[in-house]
């Protein structure tokens, strides 16, 4: 008989990791509709409020759940002169009168900018919001932290225009770290819905309105990663008083744009592509009708991404620029006019990204006004005149890894016999014309049927290989409105595909046939050869879980009299396709999760002798770990029954 020994602790219990859960009564912000009257039944009715954090934009929904029908998205912002905007830049500074803090982790070197997980909850925020500069705040010139949610994924590479070492400078020069930062950003997010719901709904009925945050984080994030985003959203105030939890982009997008779908659409066994392609990241996930009435889907596809946003655009425009007008005068106009390069970037950002399509725009022009004329540079009466191949040069190396991303989803499915029904795109790179046309080529484009003179119904279907594309209404907020669906509907998946292997390590008695000699060692507790470090594997990458169906760890662990209870284990994952017997370099330390089992009923435990009469006790339990959109909930059972205090430490 094996004896599992778990070698780098033991012990576990219920937390949620990556979706906290508090109740609250007041809340956040949404426009337009009417305010609901406030009455004593109004209390048993919630606010929900989406929060999606972008890497480049961010957004911002809510519903009331008496008026579910209502959803209103926030489209007002400090500093946007009036203009109404759908989505807030995600970008912040800080100015020169900014307060120290005075307990913060500091950095290793310039480029560690995310703190230890140990530490992110007691590094405090201790500026006020005349101290920051966010979103439309800022003129064309003034410096200002980009792209921040990115640094909170070490697992995930930085694009090349996102330089660690500047960010690490400004965050340094006032004394800050990632974490801060992206707290600093999520709390003026806060405050300003905060007032526009107050605005909206009045104070009297905020004062007994339950508000809920749903947040929004990338799939293919690591564990660790999601619960910086929830401990940062917490410290922001969104986990103050109010209930918070998280789920992954594309499902949010997927419960938005399925549910619009018309029903005469949907039918058991589509299998759903949804592309969520936003400003520096492309996130997927397939998903299976499973349900029509209500709407039930399952995970059919491990989720994948990339940096390929619209973001890498803008630069490759910039590089553009540059090459067409000469380095010398790019950077003058840089530094000495700077309106004038913002106001040819707004351009190409809003009207050419979304709107190109090489067969209505044989040529454009975008805007440089006070550049002098350049006939052989394209500068004509202050604008840059630019032909429909220099602009898909701009656009096809990015476009390319999309339809790579979309192709390894779509081949994925086939392979297993699925039969792929639509591939839906969302986000504000989703709205693109130019990407939608290459997507519809390159995945509906069917070749005509084979003449013949009696048509047949097999003939009439056509390539049964031809995908549709879909650009739904509103993809641009479609991820935000998901997320409030999310929250006043409940989760519609209710199955998902595990992206990692995830296990624990143990010590086991020593096998000669399955165990190097050189591994063993002589425990004199158990009075026998032992080897440490073995892999369970509890989980498979791309095992279909599910939120109702916990995966059960069994432990057996040993005290002596008088030893601590408190025990700890760490979880682990492995990415690779095959994940290897014991453990080695290249695992990932997902978290190490603390039990305190003096809450065990000391009858539960046996008190076992060696032949020396050494006494010891002995404890079975179980780990159960379930997996839902965004996070990990694990529970500590002792012969089914709950037990104990668990915290979860990330790596």
């Amino acid at each position: 008989m094996t004896t599992a020994l778990p070698v780098r602790g033991s012990g576990v219990t219920s937390v949620r990791v990556g979706a906290g859960r508090r109740d609250s009564n007041p809340a956040l912000g949404a426009t337009g509709g009417g305010a609901p009257t406030a009455n004593p039944t109004a209390a048993a009715d919630r606010l929900i409020v989406g929060v999606d954090f972008g890497t480049t934009y961010s957004g911002v929904a809510a519903v009331y759940t008496s008026n579910p029908e209502d959803v209103d998205v926030i489209k007002t912002w400090p500093g946007g002169n009036g203009i109404t905007s759908d989505k807030v830049p995600t970008e912040i500074a800080y100015d020169d009168t900014t307060v120290k803090k005075e307990s913060s982790s500091p950095s290793n070197s310039s480029t560690s900018l995310v703190p230890s997980f140990s530490n992110l909850l007691s590094a405090t925020t201790e500026n006020s919001s005349s101290n920051v500069k966010w979103g439309f705040q800022f003129k064309p010139e003034d410096a200002r932290l980009r792209c921040i949610k990115l640094f909170l994924d070490r697992n995930q590479k930085l694009p090349h225009f996102v330089s660690p070492l500047e960010t690490a400078a400004q965050l340094r020069k006032y004394d800050r770290n990632v974490m801060d930062a992206v707290s600093d950003y999520l709390a003026q997010i806060y405050k300003h819905t905060m007032d526009t719901l107050r605005k909206r709904y009045g104070e009297s009925f905020m004062s007994i309105t339950k508000v809920e945050f749903v947040m929004t984080v990338p799939a293919v994030w690591s564990d660790a990663a999601k619960n910086a985003t929830l401990q940062a959203a917490d410290r922001a105030g969104m986990g103050d008083r109010h209930n918070l939890r998280l789920i992954s982009e594309p499902e949010a997008a997927a419960v938005y744009t399925l549910k619009a779908i018309q029903p005469n659409h949907l039918k058991i066994g589509d299998n759903f592509i949804v592309c969520d392609a936003g400003g520096g990241t492309v996130d997927l996930i397939s998903y299976k009708i499973t349900q029509l009435e209500p709407l039930r889907v399952e995970e059919s596809a491990v989720g994948t991404g990339g940096l390929c946003g619209s973001a890498f655009l803008n630069y490759r425009f910039e590089d553009h620029v540059r090459s067409r007008i000469g380095a010398e005068r790019y950077e003058s106009m840089k530094e000495k006019k700077p309106k004038t390069w913002q106001m040819g970037l707004k351009y190409f950002e809003e009207f050419v990204k979304r709107n190109f399509n090489e067969e209505d725009h044989q040529e454009v022009n975008v805007p440089f006004p006070g550049l002098p004329d350049d006939e052989e540079a394209g500068l004509d009466s202050g604008f840059l005149i630019m032909t429909a191949e220099q602009i898909k040069t701009i656009f096809e190396p990015v476009i390319r890894e999309v339809c790579e991303l979309v192709e390894g989803q779509v081949d994925g499915l086939r392979q297993k016999g699925e039969i792929v029904s639509g591939i839906v795109l969302v986000g504000g790179f989703g709205q693109s014309n130019y990407l939608y046309n290459r997507l519809e080529s390159h995945f509906h484009t069917a070749a005509p049927p084979p003449y013949t003179e009696r048509p047949t119904h097999a003939t009439a279907k056509g390539d049964p290989k031809a995908v549709e594309v879909m650009q739904p209404l509103y993809a641009w907020t479609a991820v935000v409105r998901g997320a409030v669906l999310r929250g006043l509907e409940g989760s519609m998946v209710v199955s998902r595909r595990s992206r990692w292997h995830y296990g624990t390590s143990y010590a086991t008695v020593f096998d000669e046939e399955r165990h190097p000699v050189s591994d063993r060692y002589w425990s004199p507790l158990w009075e026998r050869w032992m080897v440490s470090d073995r892999m369970q594997w509890h989980i498979a990458k791309g095992e279909q879980v599910s939120e109702r169906r916990a995966v059960s760890f069994h432990y057996t662990r040993n005290f002596r009299p008088g030893q601590s209870l408190i025990v700890e284990d760490d979880l682990i994952a492995c990415d690779a396709d095959v994940a290897p017997g014991a453990f080695q370099k290249g695992l990932i330390p997902v978290c190490s999760l603390t039990t305190d089992l003096n809450a065990v009923p000391k009858p539960l435990f046996t008190r076992l002798t060696t032949t020396k009469g050494i006494e010891f006790d002995n404890l079975d339990f179980t780990l159960d770990m379930t997996i839902d959109s965004a996070a990990l909930v694990f529970e500590l059972k002792v012969d089914g029954v709950r037990y104990g205090h668990v915290t979860a430490k990330f790596h």
